[in-house]
């Protein structure tokens, strides 16, 4: 439902830039105008190139501090391929985007090279104990509900930007410590 609502709120925002101006230049989303009516879903991007992409059901894992990870499902709804080469956020001042590897029979997070690809007409799942965001130096508390905006830098200089929620996860006990095997609790 959330990528039905982006990508109509897209279509109208660069249609009415276009019907409103006389230029030959492509109207362009700018981000955050979706975000201030409906913060909690996913926003406006600000290249058309990246209003193909959505997320399905972005979370958080609540943390008191330290560090954490956002999951949900990238949608790429065009006909090319998109790759992520990085993320931000204001809750951290380190963002990474991480997978889940076996090393020396362990599992251990690593960054991830080459950022996440999600295949034409395709996905990419973000979730525990696979590919993932990871934040480091979180200074404040994220609890259940908590609305956590990030913003993604896409190959070819496009960005996507999108809220997920804060929500308690107990499942695969991951550590979320880069190079460390899975197996401690989360801080």
């Amino acid at each position: 439902m959330y990528s039905r609502v982006i990508l109509a709120a897209v279509s109208v925002l660069v249609l009415a830039g276009t019907a409103a101006c006389g230029s030959q230049e492509p109207a362009v989303p700018v981000a955050g105008k979706a975000a201030a009516t409906a913060s909690a879903e996913p926003s406006a991007t600000t290249s058309v190139t990246a209003a193909a992409l959505t997320i399905n059901d972005p979370w958080v894992k609540t943390t008191k501090k330290g560090m954490t990870a956002a999951f949900g499902t990238l949608v790429n709804n065009s006909g090319k391929a998109i790759t992520v080469v990085s993320a931000s956020s204001s809750l951290s001042p380190k963002v990474e985007l991480h997978e889940v590897v076996e090393s020396k029979g362990k599992m251990v997070m690593q960054p991830k090279k080459g950022g996440f690809v999600i295949p034409a007409n395709g996905s990419h799942v973000l979730k525990p104990g696979g590919d993932h965001i990871m934040l480091m130096g979180v200074s404040q508390e994220v609890k259940p509900g908590a609305e956590v905006s990030f913003t993604l830098a896409l190959d070819g200089g496009g960005t996507f930007d999108f809220t997920a929620m804060g929500k308690d996860f107990a499942g695969a006990k991951e550590d979320y410590q880069p190079g460390m095997d899975m197996g401690g609790s989360h801080g």
